[in-house]
């Protein structure tokens, strides 16, 4: 199993090797403290145990099923306990909750972020997502990243594990589909498409298509490799230039 991020969140503030004089340059392995630039060792704080069962449980959850990971796991490797655990997320059906509800999050943040520099060119924003999503595949750090990616969708593999007594989770799941369809066809309306419902519907199969593949092909060997053209000759066949 990879070594787990547990200060995933604060991984993401700037380097503090660039900052001034007196800031921490690392962080000691295996111990709560950091160095400052003049030598001396200060704490650093923890990550709160709801964080670090949230991220456990994430990563647990993504690598081998929701259903086959059960709590007495997931506190033993968040190094607390159930108690713990029970007292931050009354059920197990609450924690994958949010876990679902953390992975939307980053998903959209994705987005966003992706779409930006493309403000006022739909088509390329179109296109950018695409390509995005396949340099994320391709990178060795995929298996690490917050926006899970390595294997698939994490709410799409969610969604084959529930059956239909899960309706709240399943809900979660069916609310972040339907909203990226929407946001996909929107693009697609934007971008001028002749059919814009029917392009972003495609577009959308080609997505899920090729999630669906990362966890049968080792990284990108498989069809996914041809995830940026098969977009564009998509988008190209609908969309007059």
């Amino acid at each position: 199993m990879a070594t787990r991020k547990i200060a995933t969140k604060a991984s993401a503030s700037p380097d503090p090797s660039r900052a001034g004089s007196g800031k921490a340059v690392k962080e000691t392995s295996g111990r709560d403290t950091a160095r400052e630039t003049s030598g001396r060792e200060i704490p650093l704080e923890k990550p709160r145990v709801r964080d670090r069962i949230l991220e456990t449980a994430g990563e647990l959850f993504y690598a081998h099923g929701i259903h086959c990971v059960g709590v007495d796991s997931i506190a033993s490797e968040a190094g607390t306990n159930k108690m713990s655990l029970y007292r931050n997320f009354p059920s197990k059906d609450e924690l994958v909750a949010e876990y679902l509800r953390e992975q939307e999050r980053e998903y959209w943040a994705v987005w966003d972020a992706t779409i930006a520099p493309f403000e006022g060119n739909p088509r390329r924003q179109l296109e950018a997502l695409f390509d995005g999503f396949l340099a994320r595949a391709k990178s060795k750090a995929a298996e690490d990243d917050e926006c899970k990616v390595s294997r698939g969708c994490a709410l799409g593999n969610a969604a084959v594990e529930f059956s239909e007594d899960d309706e709240p989770l399943r809900e979660i799941v069916v609310g972040y589909k339907s909203e990226l369809r929407r946001r996909v066809r929107k693009l697609a309306k934007e971008a001028g498409a002749s059919e814009p419902d029917v392009l972003g519907d495609a577009l959308m199969l080609l997505a899920e298509g090729g999630a669906y593949t990362l966890s049968t092909f080792p990284g990108v060997s498989g069809p996914i490799a041809a995830l940026s053209k098969a977009a564009r000759a998509l988008i190209r066949a609908h969309v007059r230039d």
